[in-house]
């Protein structure tokens, strides 16, 4: 989580995402909340909009980082 808070660039955070896809970890709701916030900051809203819809459960945290 705390590589994904250093992302700055969308291309980084892209990568970041696929490793985690790869590991396996995209289920876990801190990861997925960890990914929409690194999408939203680089400003790519369908992104951070596909993560939040493959998400199986979403929490406060989650809706707040997509209305922020």
């Amino acid at each position: 989580i705390n590589v994904l808070k250093a992302c700055v660039a969308v291309e980084q955070g892209k990568w970041v995402h696929a490793c985690i896809i790869k590991n396996g970890s995209e289920s876990n709701i801190a990861v997925g909340n960890a990914l929409i916030n690194m999408y939203a900051k680089c400003r790519s809203i369908d992104h951070a909009f596909q993560v939040f819809n493959k998400m199986a459960k979403r929490d406060v945290v989650s809706w707040s980082a997509m209305i922020a």
